[in-house]
């Protein structure tokens, strides 16, 4: 029988970590990594407990936005000065969201699951050229106090639900701050990074996420955003 026996490497494992190299190639891209791979867990484990699949999905998130944190960082200088304040509302509020979901009746998640994601897709699909030009709108307080506004609200629906989460950010990032898409991209990865590492830090404790699928869906992860930083920067 082994470690993967055949009908679960079929059924469970493949679908699973292929959708994890999709999403972290669209991830590294734009964001909304989680539209392919929380849609996905749902789908092969139906029986799952949600907070189960959620942090099963930040597991294998985390790392592959680590690592596109780590591409963009090393060729765009992070503006500290959006990403700071946005981290810190972040990571206090998507704790809560990962707790809130603890306590979530099951059946009415997995109902809104369907009409959360298509409010989500539409968002994502509607704006496809955008971020062209870096021109700064905000500086000082006025940037401090917007990116802590938007890192807790981001933050607490990432740890909460989570699809569209690096989306939203970038969206944002260019619309309400003038970054441009790349600067966009590196900020709301390094913020994506916090929020995942505060809702893993509910989880964990927890015994949520599923540790073996999830570290074969992170090393997919990586790979599928390490091709998508690449064609980000093409």
């Amino acid at each position: 029988d082994g470690l993967f026996p055949m009908d679960v490497l079929i059924d469970l494992y493949l679908p699973l970590a292929f959708a994890a190299m999709l999403a972290g190639l669209v991830d590294a891209v734009v964001g909304g990594g989680g539209l392919i791979q929380v849609p996905a867990l749902f789908a092969v484990l139906p029986q799952a407990a949600p907070a189960s699949l959620l942090g099963t999905n930040k597991l294998a998130g985390i790392c592959g936005t680590a690592m596109a944190a780590r591409s963009y960082w090393q060729r765009y200088p992070i503006d500290w000065g959006l990403v700071a304040p946005a981290s810190a509302a972040a990571l206090v509020c998507a704790f809560a969201g990962a707790w809130a979901i603890t306590i979530f009746p099951a059946e009415l998640l997995r109902k809104l699951l369907p009409f959360v994601l298509l409010l989500v897709a539409i968002d994502v699909f509607r704006r496809k050229e955008f971020g062209q030009v870096h021109a700064p709108t905000l500086s000082g307080g006025r940037k401090s106090v917007m990116a802590f506004i938007v890192g807790g609200i981001i933050g607490a629906y990432d740890g909460f639900f989570g699809p569209g989460t690096g989306s939203f950010l970038v969206f944002l990032f260019v619309r309400l701050f003038g970054q441009d898409f790349l600067r966009a991209s590196a900020a709301a990865k390094m913020v994506n990074v916090v929020c995942n590492f505060a809702a893993l830090a509910w989880f964990v404790p927890a015994g949520q996420p599923m540790w073996l699928l999830g570290g074969v869906m992170a090393c997919c992860n990586i790979a599928g955003s390490i091709l998508g930083v690449q064609l980000a920067l093409r």
